[in-house]
């Protein structure tokens, strides 16, 4: 396969996967969130490679059936659809006993084509949310989601409650502050104490984000470099690229978390 396809194609599978989890039993009260939920639904200029859901039950039962659905529905349609073979997997490795996150690994291949091969996660996973789920649509399919209040206060604690940093949670941040509320600081010290993340674990990790600024910008510039839409990129760019966009971020994070 053409590299240059290959972000297209993964872009239109996981719209089909989106779109077969929302109209199927599987997907009741599943709530798409994370980086292709901004994507997808709210039109991000940041694109991701896997798909999150928030689910409040059982993680592992949620992930078998969410395989089964793949097996059974995804799989055929995209041979038939796209040519692709493929496999739904539970995610195997260190990674995969996670208490928080169980992962889906949708495997896909054109037989005979090199490089062909892409693999998208589907992660369930539980975030603490304070308001009712709310629903978007897209092309009259009903997909449910977090509060947009609850989705970037999640981006938030990731940022804080995640082992090893995502910069791309900082650049989303960045890219829907406007979704923070006034209530956001006492809302995220609710969220805080939930997942016992800790003031001197925030401390810490802002401690980090500014004495290590110039390692952390270059891990956002390479974000913007990889995972943006060229136009906007460029116009990041402009404005003072991985620096710019961590300097925001930080200042966001501070406002709302160690007030």
């Amino acid at each position: 396969m053409n590299s240059e396809k290959q972000p297209e194609v993964v872009a239109a599978v996981q719209a089909r996967i989106a779109g077969l989890v929302a109209g199927s039993p599987a997907g009741h009260n599943l709530l798409l969130i994370g980086g292709f939920r901004y994507r997808f639904l709210n039109q991000s200029v940041r694109s991701s490679k896997d798909i999150d859901y928030h689910w409040a039950g059982d993680l592992e039962e949620k992930q078998k059936e969410l395989i089964s659905l793949f097996r059974k529905r995804l799989l055929p349609a995209l041979k038939r659809d796209m040519g692709y073979e493929g496999r739904a997997d539970a995610q195997s490795g260190p990674d995969a006993d996670l208490p928080a996150v169980r992962t889906v690994i949708v495997a896909l291949w054109q037989p005979g084509v090199e490089y062909s091969r892409i693999e998208i996660p589907v992660e369930v996973t539980r975030v603490p949310c304070l308001d009712n789920m709310v629903v978007k649509t897209v092309d009259g399919t009903i997909y449910p989601v977090l509060s947009d209040p609850d989705q970037i206060e999640s981006k938030i604690i990731a940022v804080f409650n995640r082992q090893i940093l995502q910069h791309r949670d900082l650049v989303d941040v960045f890219l829907f502050s406007s979704s923070l509320s006034p209530e956001s600081p006492l809302r995220l010290k609710k969220k805080f104490d939930a997942v016992g993340v800790t003031p001197k674990e925030i401390t810490k990790r802002l401690t980090d984000l500014k004495k290590n600024s110039d390692y952390h910008a270059k891990q956002i510039q390479l974000i913007i470099d990889t995972q943006i839409d060229p136009e906007a990129a460029e116009n990041l760019n402009a404005a003072g690229g991985g620096a710019f966009v961590l300097e925001r971020a930080l200042e966001l994070i501070s406002q709302t978390s160690t007030q």
